[in-house]
C-alpha cells in the first residue's frame, strides 16, 4: 500500500482574545486574507522544505469542508499557485474527513484546509481551529507505510450544514458519542488485526464531536500516548494534523493507528522507517501552537473578519470585480509568482517583461520563480482610509535576494513597527473579494521573528 513520503503543517498567525470571546486560550483563527486555498498552498509550501520538490507528484486532491467556490475546482488555484505542470491532474475531495482518509490510498499530493466558522458562543467557535497540512504520498522512501486499513459507515445525524449556511449544526453530542464509541472500537480492531498487531505505540483519535475527543484514551489506547488535532476539530483537516503531531515525536520503527470518527470511522495503520528521524517537517506541530510571535486578535475584529459583524468600513469605494481574462493571461505571475530575467544581460523583472529595462533586449527572457525568495523593505507607504477588513493597508516596495523589486501588499502587519531593511518572504493571500470573485496574490511578510509581528491593535 503507498505510504507517506513526507508531511507539513500550516497555522494562522492568528489566536483569538479569550478575554472577550469565552474560547479557550490559544484558538487558532485564520486571518481576513486567508481561505482553505490560501493555507493549503501555505502547507505545500513548507512541504517542499522537507521533500524537496513537488515535481514527481502524481496528483493533487485538496480536501476542505470551506471550499472558496463551488462548481469551480479550488484545487487548481493550489496547483497553480506552485507551479505544478498543468499536466498533474488537480481535484476538490468531498467535505469532511472521510475524504481524507480515503485520499490515503492515492499517490501524488494530499492537502486539507479549513477555516472553521461557528455561530458566537457555539461549541464550533470555542473548541474549533483553522489550519492545513499536506502529505505526499507514495511508494517508495517513506517516513511512514500503511500496513493496515479499515473503514465502516454508520448514517447518523450528527453534524450537518446546508449548502447555502456560513456556520454549521450539531445533534446532542450524547447521542453521537454512543454511535461513534462502537464505530471506533470496531474499526480499531480491524485495523489492527489487518496489520497484524494487538496494539499500536501511539493513537490518534479526531472527531467532530468533542465527546469522543475527550475520551479517547478510554475508547483505544495506545502503548505510548493516545492523542487527537492539538488545536481543536480542525474539519478536513484534523486527521492530517493530529498524524503530524506524532510524526514529529515518533522514533523509528513505531507503528500508529490513526482513526477518524465522521459518520462511521476510518482507520489506518502506519509503521515509522528510518527516513523520518531525517525528513520531519522543520518547525514542529507543537511550536507552531505555542510560536511566541502568535498575534491575539479582539472577538469584534474576527467576528468581522467572518462575515458575522458587519462593522463600517473607510469611506471609500470598494474595489471591482476581477476579469476573467486579464487573470488567465497573467497567470504565470498572479498565481505562481514568477518574473522573468533577460538571458543578455540577467536583469530580473517582477512582474515579467518582453522586452529587458536593462538592454532592450525583446524576448530574450526565461521564468524565475520568486515565491520562495525572500527580499527585504525598500520603502513603504501605510494608508489608513483604503478599503479593507482590517485597515491599515500596508504596501511596501521589496528588493528580492537576487535581483528583482516590486511593490506587494504587507501581510499580518503592523506599521508601528515597520522599518526600511525588514526582511520578508511572500505569502499566498487574497487582495480582496468582490462581486463574490476572490482576488488571490501574494503579499509580503516579515520573516518570523521580526518586529511587524505584534498584538493586533
Amino acid at each position: 500500500m503507498p505510504g507517506i513520503r513526507s508531511y507539513a503543517t500550516y497555522l494562522p498567525a492568528y489566536r483569538l482574545d479569550p478575554r472577550d470571546s469565552g474560547v479557550r486560550a490559544g484558538r487558532v483563527v485564520a486571518a481576513f486574507d486567508e481561505d482553505a486555498t490560501t493555507m493549503a498552498v501555505a502547507a505545500a509550501e513548507r512541504l517542499v522544505d522537507a521533500a524537496g520538490s513537488l515535481e514527481d507528484a502524481a496528483r493533487l486532491t485538496l480536501a476542505t469542508s470551506s471550499p472558496p467556490y463551488l462548481d469551480k475546482t479550488n484545487a487548481v488555484a493550489v496547483a497553480a499557485a506552485l507551479g505544478l505542470p498543468a499536466t498533474v491532474p488537480a481535484s476538490d475531495a468531498g467535505t469532511t474527513a472521510r475524504s481524507v482518509m480515503d485520499a490515503l490510498d492515492r499517490p501524488g499530493l494530499l492537502v486539507a484546509a479549513d477555516v472553521r466558522v461557528g455561530k458566537p458562543g457555539s461549541g464550533d467557535e470555542r473548541s474549533g481551529g483553522d489550519g492545513a497540512a499536506a502529505v505526499l504520498i507514495g511508494e517508495t522512501e517513506l517516513v511512514a507505510e500503511v500496513i493496515g486499513r479499515a473503514a465502516v459507515n454508520d448514517e447518523l445525524l450528527d453534524r450537518w450544514r446546508d449548502p447555502l449556511s456560513r456556520t454549521g449544526e450539531q445533534w446532542e453530542e450524547r447521542f453521537g458519542f454512543e454511535r461513534h464509541a462502537a464505530a471506533v472500537r470496531a474499526t480499531a480492531a480491524a485495523a489492527l488485526a489487518d496489520a497484524g498487531l494487538e496494539e499500536a505505540d501511539h493513537v490518534v483519535l479526531t472527531s467532530a464531536n468533542s465527546a469522543v475527543t475527550k475520551r479517547a484514551g478510554a475508547l483505544v489506547k495506545g502503548r505510548s500516548s493516545t492523542t487527537g488535532s492539538p488545536i481543536g476539530f480542525a474539519g478536513t483537516a484534523d486527521p492530517l494534523l493530529g498524524l503530524a503531531g506524532v510524526l514529529d515525536v515518533a522514533g523509528a520503527g513505531e507503528t500508529v493507528l490513526l482513526l477518524s470518527a465522521v459518520d462511521g470511522c476510518d482507520a489506518a495503520v502506519m509503521r515509522t522507517t528510518d527516513l523520518l528521524l531525517e525528513r520531519r517537517q522543520r518547525l514542529p506541530l507543537a511550536e507552531q501552537v505555542a510560536a511566541p510571535s502568535a498575534r491575539t486578535v479582539p472577538y469584534a475584529t474576527y467576528l468581522g473578519w467572518r462575515g458575522l459583524l458587519d462593522r463600517e468600513t473607510p469611506r471609500r469605494p470598494e474595489p471591482d470585480r476581477p476579469a476573467g481574462p486579464p487573470s488567465a493571461r497573467g497567470a504565470g505571475w498572479k498565481f505562481a509568482f514568477t518574473g522573468s530575467r533577460c538571458v543578455r544581460c540577467g536583469f530580473v523583472h517582477l512582474p515579467p517583461v518582453r522586452v529587458c529595462r536593462g538592454c532592450g533586449a525583446t524576448d530574450q527572457m526565461k521564468p524565475v520563480p520568486a515565491a520562495r525568495l525572500a527580499g527585504r523593505v525598500a520603502t513603504y507607504t501605510v494608508d489608513r482610509l483604503a478599503f479593507s477588513p482590517s485597515p491599515p493597508v500596508v504596501d511596501v516596495v521589496v528588493d528580492f535576494d537576487g535581483g528583482g523589486r516590486t511593490t506587494l501588499e504587507l501581510s499580518d502587519a503592523d506599521p508601528d513597527v515597520l522599518e526600511v531593511g525588514t526582511e520578508v518572504e511572500v505569502v499566498f493571500r487574497r487582495l480582496f473579494t468582490a462581486g463574490r470573485v476572490h482576488n488571490y496574490f501574494w503579499k509580503a511578510r516579515a520573516l518570523p521573528g521580526r518586529p511587524t509581528e505584534r498584538s493586533e491593535q
